[in-house]
C-alpha cells in the first residue's frame, strides 16, 4: 500500500497517475520514444530530473514508462519510490547489456531470470554473510515467453550479472560465462532485490547492444529507438 508519501522528492505524479505495470528503459528519451510509438494517449506524469515518464494504454490495458537512469543507485531509488509510494505492482525493466557469452549475439533479446551482481546492494539487509539470489517474477516470466512465442520473437533465458562498474581497472566478469550467465548490466539485482523486498513483481528484458569478448557494438541511436522487440514483448504484459 501506498505511504502517501507522494510527489517524491524523485517523481513528482500524484497517486493513480501511474498504472499497476511500468517499463523502465534506463534512458529517458527510449521512455518518451516507447510512450510515442506504442501508447495510446500517453499522459506526462514525470519530468523531475529529465527523467521522462508516461502513461496510457496498450491494447485497452493501462501501462506506465518512465527512464530508471543507470546503474542500481538509480534504479534502486526509482523502483522503491514506485513499488511503496505509487502502488505500483510489476516493473519491466527494458535495456541494453554487454554480450558475454558465445550464445548471446547483437541484437538478441535476453530475459534475466536471474541476476548475479558485482555489488554492495544487498548489503542493507543484513542477511548474516547469506548470498542472496535475486530473481525476476516467474508470472512475469512466463507471460514474456509466451508473448515472444506468439510473436515469433527468439529469446533467451538465462543469468545475467548486475555491475556497479561500466568502466573497471579490474574485473573478472568474463569467467561468468563458463557459468552460463549471458550479459552485463548494470540495473536488474537492484530491481529484482526491491521487488523482492516489497512483495512485488519485477522482470528484465534486455537487448544485447554490444559484446565484451568480440568487440562489436551498436550506436547510441540504436539502442535509443531500434531495439522495439524487447519493447513489444514487455508491452503485453500489462
Amino acid at each position: 500500500m501506498s505511504q502517501n508519501k507522494t510527489p517524491t522528492a524523485h517523481i513528482g505524479a500524484k497517486p493513480g497517475d501511474f498504472a499497476k505495470t511500468v517499463l523502465m528503459p534506463g534512458d529517458p528519451l527510449r521512455a518518451k520514444f516507447v510512450a510515442e510509438t506504442f501508447l495510446e494517449n500517453p499522459v506526462p506524469v514525470n519530468g523531475i530530473r529529465g527523467m521522462l515518464g508516461y502513461t496510457g494504454t496498450y491494447k485497452g490495458k493501462p501501462i506506465s514508462v518512465m527512464g530508471s537512469g543507470m546503474g542500481m543507485p538509480s534504479i534502486g531509488i526509482y523502483s522503491y519510490e514506485l513499488f511503496h509510494f505509487y502502488d505500483v505492482e510489476n516493473i519491466i525493466r527494458i535495456g541494453s547489456a554487454g554480450g558475454m557469452h558465445p550464445d548471446a549475439k547483437l541484437y538478441d533479446v535476453v530475459i534475466g531470470m536471474g541476476a548475479c551482481f558485482e555489488s554492495s546492494y544487498a548489503d542493507q539487509y543484513n542477511l548474516g554473510g547469506v548470498n542472496f539470489a535475486p530473481v525476476c517474477s516467474y508470472e512475469l516470466l512466463d507471460k514474456a515467453v509466451t508473448a515472444a512465442k506468439e510473436k515469433n520473437i527468439p529469446v533467451k533465458v538465462g543469468n545475467i550479472v548486475s555491475s556497479d562498474l561500466f568502466y573497471s581497472a579490474n574485473s573478472n566478469l568474463g569467467n561468468l560465462a563458463k557459468l552460463g550467465v549471458l550479459a552485463v548490466e548494470m540495473e536488474a539485482a537492484a530491481l529484482y532485490m526491491n521487488a523482492a523486498y516489497a512483495g512485488k513483481n519485477a522482470l528484465c528484458i534486455v537487448t544485447i547492444s554490444d559484446n565484451i569478448v568480440t568487440g562489436e557494438v551498436t550506436t547510441a541511436e540504436e539502442r535509443q529507438i531500434a531495439f522495439t522487440e524487447m519493447m513489444e514483448i514487455a508491452l503485453e504484459l500489462a
